[in-house]
């Protein structure tokens, strides 16, 4: 099921499938503004990831003796959310522990979505919730992609990913091969705003960063300043990444939440740089998105 938000500036699709935001379009000017899932590209526009961001080490977890399998970033993203509440500017939907989500994650939990629109920004907020009777932990990630260029006649070095203010970002490395922290890490620039785009920057994959303190972090075109700003204050890591290839789109991840790493236990009770929620305990998160476009 789709619902859609609207106001003067623009015109939002979130669909129940996933909790996941598929259109964000310009009413002034018509254009579409997030990655249309061209899935000889990247069948996607802007997952959420739930309950570990990232690869699991051989593809699975243990708890209290018992193996759950899982695949890349979770399994919110691939499952049905119902609906909570509608309003004029704002949708909000669930997705709570049943029998399927007990083969994968062996906690109850819900996991409570809203979206909602102010002016020229889109507001996500993620409220997560252990109604298990045990400690919980997990992770979560947002995976918003942004269409890049933004028009046709535009070509990838037109654009730059852009801190608000001077950065020394921290790259956390993964293996090319099987995504998991290698526990290396390294400087990726010292007291710089601008990450070029290039058809080459994500020929590794995805950039894992730490250690910022910039507020946000944008796509912009250089030539006009025309932007995707994208709040990152609060995450832990914020990752960059786009299909390999000439660029068509670029994500901008804020996780709260890392990939296992290549010497993980696989008990999921010793999994890093994950949250721990006692019962009945409650997280929440939020990304906004502000379309100056």
């Amino acid at each position: 099921m789709e619902f859609i938000l609207e106001n003067e500036i623009l015109h939002v699709t979130v669909q129940s499938y996933g909790a996941e935001l598929v259109s964000v379009v310009n009413k002034q000017t018509g254009q579409e503004m997030l990655w249309q899932a061209d899935p000889a590209v990247w069948a996607r526009h802007a997952p959420i990831l739930f309950p570990y961001c990232g690869r699991l080490k051989d593809g699975c977890f243990t708890h209290k003796g018992v193996r759950y399998e899982g695949g890349q970033h979770g399994f919110a993203r691939d499952m049905e959310h119902t609906l909570r509440e509608r309003t004029a500017d704002s949708v909000t939907l669930c997705l709570e522990a049943n029998a399927l989500t007990m083969k994968k994650f062996p906690f109850a939990f819900q996991l409570i979505t809203t979206y909602t629109l102010e002016g020229n920004a889109v507001s996500h907020r993620v409220e997560i919730i252990n109604d298990s009777d045990e400690v919980m932990p997990f992770g979560f990630g947002f995976h918003p992609g942004f269409n890049c260029p933004f028009e046709e006649g535009k070509a990838t070095q037109d654009y730059v990913l852009r801190f608000d203010a001077p950065q020394s970002p921290v790259v956390v490395e993964t293996g090319e091969q099987d995504g998991l922290v290698t526990g290396e890490r390294r400087p990726l620039f010292q007291n710089e705003t601008d990450i070029p785009l290039t058809d080459t920057l994500f020929a590794h994959d995805s950039i894992c960063m730490t250690k910022l303190t910039a507020k946000t972090l944008s796509v912009v075109e250089k030539a006009t300043g025309r932007s995707v700003d994208v709040e990152i204050a609060g995450f832990p890591y914020v990752l960059i990444w786009s299909a390999p290839g000439p660029l068509h789109f670029v994500c901008i991840e804020p996780w709260h939440s890392l990939p296992d790493t290549r010497n993980a236990s696989g008990q999921w009770s010793e999994k890093p740089a994950a949250a721990q929620l006692n019962p009945g305990q409650r997280f929440a998160t939020a990304l906004k998105m502000r379309f100056n476009r």
